[in-house]
């Protein structure tokens, strides 16, 4: 198998189907990895397949094989790349790296000018993040919008990020600002970008 077996595209309506299995897949792997991981619902993820601000990797046989979301901040300023999950089944393939590329540029097209920036605790996807353009930094780089610290209530080091005034957790933090910062990889070959 390889990833010539799975067609990385931006989720439409059509993926729905797919989001509870998304969501159960995120939810096991945060447990099995020990770490933390912002919840989200079947519903959530289904908005944003409708919305165009996510991208599904699908086997060639139909099955899910990988998924990303796009998530907007502090009035448009920022962009988070979340929910990064591969179905165990296709892990080691590459697809993360196809993946996380398809949304870093559907990021840029639907929000021109944005600050792309993610939190992880995953030395697979701080190594593609870098090869994307991003770079660490504080968490006083990152968006000062309540909600989306909001959202890491769901993670169980919630509790750390509380206690340290959300100025650092067990998460890196990375950012690409457009206005700074060089993209460091080809435009994929994809209509929808």
């Amino acid at each position: 198998m390889s990833i010539e077996d799975f067609n990385v595209m931006v989720a439409t309506e059509e993926h729905v189907p797919f989001a509870k299995a998304i969501c159960d897949e995120m939810a096991e792997s945060a447990k099995a990895r020990g770490t933390g991981i912002a919840k989200r619902t079947p519903e959530y993820v289904a908005g944003k397949m409708r919305d165009g601000k996510a991208v599904i990797a699908l086997h060639k046989d139909g099955t899910w094989a990988g998924f990303s979301y796009i998530e907007c901040w502090g009035h448009g300023d920022y962009v988070a790349n979340s929910g990064l999950i591969i179905n165990p089944k296709f892990r080691k393939l590459g697809l993360a790296k196809a993946i996380k590329t398809l949304t870093f540029f559907l990021s840029l097209k639907k929000f021109k000018g944005a600050k792309l920036f993610g939190l992880t605790t995953g030395l697979a996807v701080m190594k593609i993040n870098n090869e994307l353009g991003y770079h660490p930094v504080t968490y006083s780089e990152l968006t000062d919008d309540d909600q989306f610290w909001d959202g890491c209530a769901s993670c169980v080091n919630y509790p750390i990020l509380q206690s340290k005034n959300r100025k650092n957790c067990l998460c890196t933090a990375m950012l690409f600002d457009p206005a700074h910062d060089q993209v460091k990889v080809p435009k994929p070959d994809n209509k929808d970008i």
